[in-house]
């Protein structure tokens, strides 16, 4: 009888992020988390930073309730810009350029029989991601459970019945790896979006790719960014509906009291996002000192 495989280094940080997440009310030390994970304190503290880029300990302070609650408190100087920046189509995420361009209502009432669809699935810091685009631009990017091709294609064909749809692995490998880099690695190549959705959702997409890098808002404030008081159910649907995972920054809206809110593909995804979001941008600052 074969003995089970030891766990993957990827493993071990996913296991180590929920733990922190399950129990960050309760402030566990490194000891404990060591503990949970059978490793010893340095190993841990060594694999975790080479992972976020900081500590369990920054990381857990990183994703608490204080830390949203003063995230909400700058994104709200920052929604005038968001606003004027939002509605423009095009803005920044990071040092990342992220155009947003909308599939004709022809196109999807046809079940996107005109479109050609080439799709994979990529790993990634936080999962396996499907990836899938047009020759227009990236149309899907949406996390997975598990990295199954056949459950993958059967969400595909669901969204895009008449497609012409291509599994081709590893076509958006550079794409991903880019995502995920630290931020003073990426280059300034233009990231092309190709969706669908209603007017009023296209509008919020357009808002949330104004969010700026390690800042929040919440849904009433993005709705007030919208000039659309009143409307923050709406908005949180329009952003539950993000076909873009991570590149539409739809992570980045909670509640106004600080509380996550939900997310389409799970809390503790959504958390994992701000806290490694929080230390890239903290090591960001840090390395533009040393620049300086």
């Amino acid at each position: 009888m074969h003995s089970a495989h030891p766990p993957r280094d990827e493993d071990r940080i996913t296991q180590a992020i929920r733990y922190l997440i399950q129990h960050a009310h309760s402030q566990p030390t490194l000891a404990q988390l060591a503990g949970t994970l059978n490793l010893s304190e340095y190993h841990l503290q060594r694999l975790f930073t080479q992972w976020a880029g900081i500590s369990p300990k920054r990381f857990l302070q990183q994703i608490t309730l204080e830390a949203a609650k003063a995230g909400l408190q700058q994104g709200t100087a920052l929604l005038p810009l968001a606003h004027q920046l939002g509605l423009s189509g095009s803005s920044r995420l990071h040092d990342l350029f992220v155009t947003l361009e909308a599939m004709t209502p022809g196109e999807w009432r046809a079940g996107g029989a005109s479109l050609q669809l080439h799709w994979s699935i990529e790993p990634s810091r936080f999962g396996p991601l499907l990836a899938a685009s047009t020759p227009r631009g990236l149309c899907l990017l949406h996390f997975l459970p598990l990295p199954d091709p056949a459950s993958a294609h059967m969400l595909l064909q669901q969204r895009w019945p008449q497609a012409q749809l291509q599994h081709q692995p590893g076509s958006h490998q550079a794409l991903v790896a880019q995502l995920f880099q630290p931020l003073h690695l990426h280059d300034s190549q233009p990231l092309r979006l190709h969706v669908h959705g209603s007017n009023f959702q296209l509008q919020v997409w357009r808002a949330l790719l104004a969010i700026p890098y390690g800042s929040l808002c919440s849904y009433g404030q993005l709705a007030q960014a919208l000039g659309k008081p009143g409307t923050a159910r709406a908005v949180g649907s329009a952003v539950g509906a993000n076909p873009i995972a991570w590149l539409i920054p739809c992570h980045r809206v909670i509640r106004a009291s600080g509380a996550l809110g939900g997310y389409r593909w799970g809390e503790n995804c959504k958390l994992s996002l701000l806290g490694w979001e929080a230390a890239q941008q903290a090591g960001t600052d840090n390395y533009r000192s040393v620049e300086q």
